[in-house]
């Protein structure tokens, strides 16, 4: 029986992948013992007790940005988790560490490499995060989910899907999903900004669904975050603040406005529905590098946070809308760079690792 520790967390763009690979590897391998390591502050508190795996938390330790009484304290304490999770690899027999990046996987790499416990790893943004970069450094198996992402030993394996979006079948649910929204027989966009919300997404959306509606189109917008804004009450637009039913919002959209984390991108491409994407325009740019590759393939189209008015909507998104014979030229470029059994490969690649170590 192989026993995988699973490192990660923190955020779902760190969590639903550990869990769609975790979720391979039980159905390949009914009788593998299969933990997580993360924080009791991050998402994986909630959804990984949920999923029916087991959880095994340590202190959440940010890595200091600047030079303070955190930044000095740093080093004793990230020595401590090392500690703690190398003791965990010995009392667990733990075969593998499958790591996904977040607040968890820093000391999980660090003890794996020195234990000697083999290490798989797997980067979802197009630009890496802190803690995969150094654990880049201790395997040369390391799988990403775009193929422009710029990481030591990177290879290309796609987004480890939730089986329910892996083995969606649009076209045998629509109806189930028109009904469930309550929606019409007739083309959909799908506008979301992600659980939190998108602030500009939302007001330009808002502003602009009459526009929308008259190019055709009913509107599905998962408004997200606080759900501070109020439906406009346009006929074929509908306007609701949260949705888990994820992949029946997917099964209807014909089109889809939304900001490009990792995860929607991936989802989207994977699906072929073209794109209007909106990236998020604080921290580190990684969304923009989300979407460039089913830009550059023809699948989306991208717009600066500022720059999506409805202004902008009437002279761009529009036309698109209205231009059937593009929108399904991007629904096949989108899909022929969309991945999805990107699960089913990150388990090749981690399998690779543990065959390499013995």
């Amino acid at each position: 029986m192989t026993t995988y520790l699973m490192a990660g967390g923190g955020t779902a763009g760190h969590v639903n992948p550990l869990l769609a690979v975790s979720d391979a590897l039980r159905r390949d391998e009914p009788d593998a013992e299969i933990f997580v390591l993360g924080t009791a502050e991050g998402l994986e508190s909630r959804l990984v007790p949920a999923r029916g795996y087991e959880l095994v938390t340590i202190p959440k330790l940010p890595f200091p940005r600047r030079p303070d009484a955190a930044a000095l304290r740093f080093p004793a304490r990230f020595r401590s988790s090392v500690a703690q999770v190398r003791a965990l690899l010995t009392d667990r027999a733990v075969d593998l560490v499958i790591g996904f990046g977040g607040y968890a996987a820093a000391p999980a790499y660090s003890a794996a490499h020195r234990a000697g416990v083999p290490l798989a790893l797997h980067e979802a943004n197009a630009k890496p995060g802190m803690a995969n970069r150094l654990g880049a450094r201790y395997t040369r198996h390391v799988g990403v989910a775009f193929e422009n992402t710029s990481i030591a030993h990177a290879r290309f394996v796609g987004m480890p899907l939730r089986r329910e979006i892996e083995d969606l079948d649009r076209a045998a649910v629509r109806q189930e999903a028109l009904d469930f929204f309550g929606l019409d027989d007739a083309p959909t966009v799908l506008v979301t900004g992600g659980s939190l919300g998108a602030r500009r997404i939302n007001a330009t959306v808002t502003a602009a669904a009459s526009m929308l509606t008259d190019a055709g189109y009913q509107v599905l917008h998962i408004q997200g975050g606080s759900a501070e804004f109020e439906d406009p009450r346009v006929p074929g637009y509908h306007l609701i603040d949260y949705c888990d039913r994820m992949d029946l919002a997917l099964a209807v959209a014909d089109a889809a406005i939304s900001r490009a984390g990792a995860a929607t991108v991936s989802e989207l491409s994977a699906l072929g529905i073209p794109a209007v994407y909106v990236p998020y325009p604080v921290g580190n740019g990684e969304q923009r590098f989300n979407a460039a590759g089913v830009v550059d393939a023809g699948g989306a189209v991208l717009i600066d946070d500022a720059r999506f008015t409805p202004e902008w909507v009437s002279a761009s998104v529009v036309p698109l809308l209205q231009d059937r014979d593009r929108l399904a030229q991007m629904a096949d470029a989108a899909a022929a760079v969309g991945v999805r059994d990107g699960a089913e490969r990150m388990v090749a690649l981690a399998r690779e690792a543990l065959g390499a170590a013995s």
